[in-house]
């Protein structure tokens, strides 16, 4: 009994180191995408840091620490809606984000070649850096609370196209500030690219994922993938041909931040379970798309 116990102290323990060390390494990543090359360039790539550079420009403020400022509101609004755990994370994350940002990467000189190769390392590193936070069930804050809390009220929103739009509308901001429409041509490049790496590192993109896993602990499996992402789950009753025993077939359909922890919830109860994550062309029903029916 003693011994259980300590096993189940250890495994918190070694869970917030990985969760850490993901931390560190995709902020070092995120950080070099907005200072290095994006405040080099001299653009916003979208999102709030993009805010933040903007102020940078105007005011030379930090960078880092007017990140995490701006995001204090969206905290305040989103705190029902994303939930302790996942608030709490962020949180972490974006502490580590800032002081690299702010204290280690200006120690560091800025890319000083092409805006256009400028663009497309800023697009790709955030991207990295993002996809490291998504994998631990993190984000860097900013428009991820925004579009989660708009998602729980209007669940049938398109949150690709609302982060689009958010994205599009910091850029042009940044056009009169950065003095050149080249700024929002680099910009444009970024977000691009970020997006691009983010939906092939995590297997799709938006909503149209989805899961489909062959389990013989098809309940167990379907409790663990809700309570890490809260995604419902359909089981369908199969058989192997070969072998003849009878077998779960789960279909689960998730956002592309998801498709990575519904794999590690998988793993993480069958180890032998088969896996395949497909892209969908359209999800329709309740927390996606309106169906038909409902336009």
């Amino acid at each position: 009994m003693m011994e259980n116990k300590k096993m189940r102290a250890e495994h918190p323990k070694k869970e917030l180191a990985v969760d850490i060390l993901y931390d560190i390494i995709g902020s070092i990543l995120f950080g070099a995408g907005i200072y290095t090359f994006a405040e080099g360039g001299n653009f916003a790539p979208g999102g709030i840091s993009g805010i933040a550079l903007i102020m940078n420009k105007l005011w030379n403020l930090p960078v880092g620490t007017m990140t995490l400022i701006l995001n204090i509101p969206l905290v305040i609004i989103s705190y029902k809606t994303v939930g302790k755990r996942f608030l709490m994370k962020t949180a972490r994350t974006m502490i580590i984000s800032t002081i690299f940002v702010d204290l280690v990467f200006p120690m560091f000189p800025y890319y000083t070649g092409q805006r256009l190769l400028a663009a497309i390392y800023s697009g790709a590193l955030l991207g990295l850096g993002m996809v490291l936070f998504y994998m631990r069930g993190s984000s860097s804050g900013g428009a991820d609370f925004l579009t989660m809390t708009i998602k729980k009220k209007r669940p049938h929103m398109s949150l690709g196209r609302l982060t689009l739009l958010i994205d599009l509308i910091i850029i042009l901001i940044g056009w009169p500030v950065f003095g050149d429409v080249d700024s929002v041509l680099y910009g444009l490049i970024a977000v691009f690219v970020c997006s691009m790496v983010i939906d092939k590192i995590l297997y799709g993109i938006g909503a149209g994922t989805l899961a489909i896993i062959v389990t013989s602990k098809g309940e167990e499996t379907a409790e663990e993938i809700g309570r890490i992402t809260d995604r419902g789950v359909t089981s369908l009753e199969g058989m192997g041909t070969y072998t003849k025993s009878k077998r779960n077939v789960l279909l689960c359909a998730c956002s592309k931040s998801e498709a990575y922890l519904v794999k590690n919830a998988v793993y993480q109860v069958d180890d032998s379970a088969f896996v395949m994550f497909t892209e969908t062309s359209e999800v329709l029903g309740e927390g996606f798309k309106e169906s038909l029916d409902e336009l």
